[in-house]
């Protein structure tokens, strides 16, 4: 079985994407700005308790080979589909949460546009050759890895888990075609004792299922055929808010839903702001609600940069800006109108009252790649609004290759190299205000954008300003492979911030992507003798951070998956006082040995709690 060497350098002078040796002499406040484990300690130490883990769901013998019976499997191997918990919401001292299956799979085919069946030692994406397309011909291929997402619940007085998955299957035949076509259950929300998980389904529309959080039972199922994606719920004021897109994986805008359901009428939902951008997550901040959201056609071609205004200050210093031109092809930060104007909460009045304050294209220099960020996680804290970016894995690159194409192997390298990016850590207070502040705390204060028109037209590579200096540390948190700010939440007075590493992932990743995408030869001679990259097996696992004050950097909490380098991000997490339930993201759904040296693929469920309070 393959086991990753480990490499002779450590990550300022052996990534193999080639950004952050250059970055590594940025001036930078941080102690130490190299990898996480050199940023400074926490204060608190923390324990973790596993309280769920994903088993074996299928049979495997082989791409589009038939599924043997299983498991237990008499002919093939084990293997685990379910991957996220994708969403998570507290009710009851109960933890209610829905899965995705084959996330990883589901991505690569769908955003990165590389659909071609994949097998290694840790995974299997089959795509077209999948029984499930056999089977279903009207099943788009890029989703072929699709299996229906499972529900659970789990009681925290009694350490009891409880499958509810079958409770949907055998309520109606309805109710069975809802799950069967969900691609996930991707946002979670409770209030008023109901619990509603809902996500994006085949077809560019949502569903969206409803129980009883005092009984347990299910109280029926939804589509919603005007939105295609959705994820994230948030009780702000006594109300219940949800972030949606249209049309396909929400390219074609987005809304603000106000709940005004109840046990009997779970379903009813009034739009309450309306975007160009289709929503990723929200939170409360100084009595409104602010959310992220993604590009339009998140990394579509025609992005460009839009007006950003302001020079930058000094080092560490924040930055003023105006307001941002709302370009749907960027994504921003929006702003709702205060939720104490006219009657309680958000109505139908404020739907065009909303107001973007922050656009990726006012940092990112490059326009092609500002039009492939999104934003992930934000939070309110200590008077500040923190949040972060989100970077699919190659994307940028696919977008600029399709754009202009590398003229040989040393433009592709380039390209490889430099088209990257990992998350940036910003926050800001005062939106309302001329005075608006906005600082980035782990970025870049140059960035390289592609200039087609250099050399005569050939094309060439220019660092440039991207208008701040980072206040803590390099993009990442000083890892170019923590590519998505997934999470975040205050817990016991500390801000943790969830992230996906996708340093696992790179070391097959990183070369197949690079060979459909036509850079074969680009992706050898990125690191020394390894075929084709090496990357530090101390690098895998997802990472979760944590600032204990709005005067500190942050520090590492875990940066290995929590116990499970196949973990690789932090996908969910729900504050209970100072303890944090997290969902873990792990895609990995031919791990599932028990016997070998190698933790096993699928979703946890994870408690953390400081030690000694």
């Amino acid at each position: 079985m393959h086991r990753p060497k480990m490499s002779r350098w450590r990550l300022f002078s052996a990534v193999v994407l080639g950004v952050l040796p250059v970055l590594a002499g940025v001036p930078s406040t941080a102690a130490s700005p190299g990898a996480a484990g050199l940023l400074p300690r926490p204060s608190t130490t923390f324990q973790h308790e596993l309280l769920g883990k994903a088993v074996p769901d299928e049979c495997f013998n082989g791409i589009g080979m038939p599924y043997p019976a299983g498991p237990p499997c008499a002919q093939g191997q084990a293997k685990v589909n379910q991957a996220y918990v994708w969403s998570l919401a507290q009710a009851n001292n109960r933890l209610w949460f829905g899965t995705g299956a084959n996330v990883n799979c589901i991505v690569t085919g769908s955003t990165l546009s590389l659909p071609e069946p994949r097998l290694n030692d840790d995974y299997a994406c089959e795509f077209a050759n999948s029984q499930i397309v056999v089977q279903n011909p009207t099943m788009p291929t890029n989703v072929g890895d699709h299996r229906h997402p499972r529900v659970y619940v789990y009681d925290l007085s009694s350490k009891v888990q409880t499958e509810k998955t079958d409770v949907i299957v055998h309520a109606s035949a309805a109710d069975a075609s809802r799950l069967k076509k969900t691609l996930g259950l991707r946002a979670g929300g409770t209030h008023q004792g109901v619990v509603l998980l809902a996500g994006p389904a085949l077809g560019q529309t949502v569903n969206m299922f409803a129980f009883d959080t005092v009984t347990g039972d299910y109280l029926g199922s939804a589509n919603f055929t005007k939105y295609g994606n959705i994820r994230h719920f948030l009780v702000a004021g006594d109300v219940l808010y949800a972030g949606v897109g249209v049309g396909a994986n929400g390219r074609d805008g987005g809304y603000m839903l106000r709940w005004a359901g109840d046990r009997t009428n779970p379903f009813n939902f009034v739009e309450v702001g309306q975007l160009p951008a289709q929503i990723a997550d929200l939170t409360e901040h100084d009595g409104r609600v602010f959310v992220s959201t993604w590009s339009a056609a998140n990394g579509g071609s025609s992005a460009g940069r839009s007006a950003a205004g302001g020079t930058g200050a000094g080092w560490g210093r924040p930055r003023v800006t105006p307001t941002d031109e709302a370009n749907p092809g960027i994504a921003g930060v929006w702003m709702s109108p205060p939720l104490t104007d006219g009657a309680p909460g958000l109505t139908e009045e404020d739907t065009a009252l909303w107001k973007q304050v922050w656009s990726a294209a006012s940092y990112e220099p490059d326009p092609v790649i500002a039009g492939t960020y999104g934003l992930g996680a934000l939070a309110s804290y200590q008077g500040y609004l923190y949040w972060g970016t989100m970077h699919v894995p190659m994307k940028s690159t696919s977008v600029l290759a399709d754009l202009y194409p590398p003229a040989d192997e040393t433009a592709a390298r380039a390209m490889l190299e430099k088209s990257q990016r990992a998350v940036s850590i910003f926050r800001g207070k005062r939106f309302d205000t001329p005075q608006k502040r906005v600082e980035l705390l782990y970025g870049e204060a140059r960035l390289p954008a592609y200039d087609p028109a250099a050399n005569d037209g050939a094309g060439a590579w220019k660092w440039t300003s991207t208008g701040y200096r980072p206040r803590h540390g390099h993009i990442g948190f000083g890892n170019i492979y923590t590519n998505y700010t997934w999470t975040m939440a205050v817990a016991g007075g500390r801000l943790f911030v969830g992230t996906m590493d996708w340093s696992y992932l790179a070391k097959d990743l990183l070369p197949e992507a690079a060979r459909q995408m036509g850079f074969a030869n680009a992706a050898r001679g990125l690191s020394d003798d390894l075929d084709p990259i090496e990357i530090d097996p101390e690098l895998f696992g997802g990472d979760l951070y944590m600032f204990e004050s709005n005067l500190r950097p942050a520090t590492a909490v875990d940066t290995k998956g929590l116990g499970n380098y196949l973990n690789y991000g932090f996908r969910t997490m729900v504050a209970d006082g100072s303890t944090l339930y997290l969902g873990m993201a792990n895609p990995m759904n031919l791990r599932t040995d028990p016997t070998d040296d190698v933790p096993e693929g699928g979703w946890e469920l994870i408690k953390l709690t400081p030690v000694g309070g």
